[in-house]
């Protein structure tokens, strides 16, 4: 895969918490896609992201189960059972808040990548590709690790 764009932010360092105020803008590549592939983005308020986890260590990838963030206290769970940034692939997917489009850059708050991220794809977020109103299902622990992840 070849990136479509680069994040641009203050933070330098993966780190777990606070994004939800981090301002940043995703400068796209003109040589990976065309000025009008904006067009119309405006209208949408929120904005899925794919990136890759450049920095991660491929020696230190979990392909089994470890803690949420090495935490002893919450339970062993598979890779595939959490958002760990290094597991296979080092993909990251995240859903931000679309400030404006500014022709091939897009400023975004509450994006969880951190300055230098390879971009991979951009998507409008839409409403009607969340699954209907089935109540969402998940372990109680999620929501002690993730407490300060937006704030």
């Amino acid at each position: 895969m070849t990136p479509i764009g680069i994040v641009h932010n203050e933070r330098t360092t993966p780190e777990d918490d606070y994004w939800g105020k981090i301002d940043s803008v995703i400068e796209l590549d003109p040589t990976q896609v065309d000025a009008e592939s904006t067009l119309g983005l405006e209208e949408f308020s929120h904005l899925e992201v794919i990136f890759s986890f450049h920095l991660c260590d491929p020696a230190k990838t979990t392909r089994g189960a470890r803690h949420p963030r090495g935490d002893t206290a919450w339970p062993k769970v598979g890779v595939l059972a959490q958002r760990v940034k290094d597991r296979p692939n080092h993909l990251g997917v995240s859903r931000c808040e679309l400030l404006r489009v500014d022709g091939l850059r897009l400023h975004v708050r509450g994006l969880d990548a951190i300055d230098g991220t390879p971009v991979l794809d951009v998507k409008a977020y839409l409403s009607a590709m969340v699954p209907p109103a089935a109540a969402v299902r998940e372990p109680g622990w999620v929501h002690e690790v993730m407490k300060s992840y937006y704030r």
